[in-house]
């Protein structure tokens, strides 16, 4: 079942990166051929990841896919939903500006941004040297 987004900040637009766009296109191609092999069985939903027959993915389905994937990359198990914290987390540690981010994830409160990024050790450590060669110079 498709809703509307909770919130006006949830439709937002974003830019792709040149990987991603690439990705993307490969995956068209395989719908399109995917759409010839299911033939008149072909529903267009409009959507860019669907079934085999062009029909919404079930959410129980994409758990399924998630944890396959995960487990195939050799990562711990975790709930799709995490990949929020994960990509929160890496734009942390990449310096990029809390407000960048804000937009980037849809929300609207510097509240949220602190709740799903995580102090991750490598942060620690920076700050650390950071401490160190403010204090002592150049170590």
């Amino acid at each position: 079942m498709l809703a509307e987004p909770k919130t006006r900040q949830s439709r937002r637009t974003l830019p792709l990166t040149p990987q991603l766009v690439d990705a993307l296109r490969r995956h068209r191609q395989a719908q399109r051929k995917a759409r010839i092999y299911a033939g008149s069985e072909w529903h267009d939903s409009g959507l860019v990841f669907t079934t085999v027959t062009g029909r919404p993915i079930d959410p129980r389905d994409h758990s399924l896919h998630w944890t396959a994937f995960l487990e195939g990359a050799g990562v711990r198990p975790a709930r799709l939903h995490d990949a929020r914290h994960t990509a929160a987390t890496l734009l942390l540690v990449q310096g990029v500006d809390q407000r960048v981010v804000m937009d980037m994830l849809g929300w609207t409160s510097p509240t949220m941004t602190s709740r799903y990024q995580h102090v991750v050790p490598e942060l620690v450590e920076e700050a650390n040297r950071r401490m160190s060669e403010l204090l002592w110079g150049d170590t």
